[in-house]
């Protein structure tokens, strides 16, 4: 009896083992790939078909000051608007949502379009442009069409180069982690422009 215990026992370890190391070669480091991307993200606020766009404005979370009742003899006029046109390029609490292309190289007209980059960011310094940034980059062409990578991070344009982490992926890149690498190539805060992207993947 004592036997055919330790026999059942032995059965169940090699069981569990066998499990485990099962486990480990598919979410282990046994084959990992490193990939580098190479985009120029084209940020439009200003054309006739924008992609990226304020969704909410910091400064509709502000209570409005008291002013010298000069609006008094227009009561139908629409404040909110008239604060909205007056307001600046960035302030503390806007969201913005980005639908943004992907580009080979720096001309929308010129090269061609390889992804797309939807997320958004929310402006969360009250000083200087910081904003915290989610970002989906997908792939749309290549030998990873199909797969995308998404990133978060602490974007601060004063900075010549922003640093974000790469949280994970999908398709080709499932499992990944690295980091994305951000620069202004042909920028402004107000009319948008060109972002050159790196992303460093290992997956």
């Amino acid at each position: 009896m004592a036997s055919l215990s330790s026999l059942f026992v032995g059965a169940a370890f090699l069981v569990a083992a066998a499990f485990y190391f099962r486990t480990y070669n598919v979410l282990g480091d046994g084959a990992t790939t490193t990939t580098h991307l190479h985009f120029f993200m084209h940020d439009d606020y200003t054309g006739p078909r924008p992609t990226a766009m304020r969704v909410v404005s910091g400064r509709s979370l502000v209570p409005a000051e008291p002013n010298d009742g000069d609006d008094d003899d227009n009561p139908t006029e629409n404040k909110s608007t008239s604060l909205s046109s007056s307001s600046p390029p960035r302030q503390f609490g806007d969201v913005v949502v980005l639908n943004n292309a992907l580009t080979e190289g720096p001309d929308a007209g010129g090269s061609p379009r390889v992804g797309t980059a939807q997320g958004f960011a929310v402006r969360v310094s009250e000083g200087g442009v910081v904003s915290h940034l989610t970002l989906h980059l997908v792939v749309e062409a290549g030998e990873h069409r199909g797969s995308s990578v998404t990133a978060s991070g602490r974007i601060d344009m004063d900075a010549a180069v922003r640093e974000s982490v790469v949280v994970g992926g999908t398709g080709k890149f499932r499992f990944a982690r690295g980091y994305m690498l951000t620069r202004n190539y042909d920028y402004s805060l107000a009319r948008g422009g060109v972002v050159e992207i790196d992303v460093y993947l290992q997956h």
